[in-house]
């Protein structure tokens, strides 16, 4: 068996509040910032896909626009609560952290904030103590807006800001 997505199986009922987000996006308009790093623009590429399970699964793939190098990685699960519009978000970076977030689905929008963060004992300071994250279709557009806070700032703060694409 290939590790392709079996899309051919059926959506599951439990994830159908988020058919929204299945299939593959794309964007080179992202803004990044934060009080502690220099702003900078970046491109990336994001994939939800299901295999008939009650769960989406996600992959996110973002680059510095002008060095090109590899910027963040994740790898993770979307999941609801069958027969509510409450969702959870379990992603893993390639940054050492691994975070649960969750919230609501309504309509073509979701919003997660974050309960667990775990990360490893040698990952690079500031600590990562909250996210919030904010997913929106309009259109052929998805748009996705991240905060958080760190152990160097005390209040939730824009960090991600980027418009996509279907591809």
């Amino acid at each position: 068996m290939d590790n392709e997505p079996m899309t051919s199986l059926p959506l599951h009922d439990a994830i159908k509040p988020l058919e929204w987000l299945l299939g593959s996006w794309y964007s080179t308009n992202g803004e990044g910032g934060f009080p502690t790093i220099s702003t900078f623009k970046y491109g990336e590429k994001l994939q939800f896909h299901h295999v008939g399970q009650p769960n989406i699964q996600f992959s996110a793939y973002a680059w510095h626009l002008e060095s090109k190098k590899p910027l963040h990685r994740e790898l993770g699960f979307i999941r609801i609560k069958p027969g509510t519009n409450e969702v959870a978000w379990l992603g893993a970076q390639n940054l050492g952290l691994v975070e649960i977030e969750e919230g609501m689905v309504t309509g073509k929008t979701m919003h997660l904030e974050s309960h667990t963060i775990g990360r490893l004992t040698f990952a690079r300071e500031p600590i990562t103590k909250k996210i919030v994250r904010k997913f929106s279709r309009v259109g052929d557009t998805l748009e996705q807006t991240v905060y958080m806070r760190t152990s160097n700032t005390e209040e939730m703060t824009k960090h991600l800001q980027i418009s996509y694409q279907k591809l």
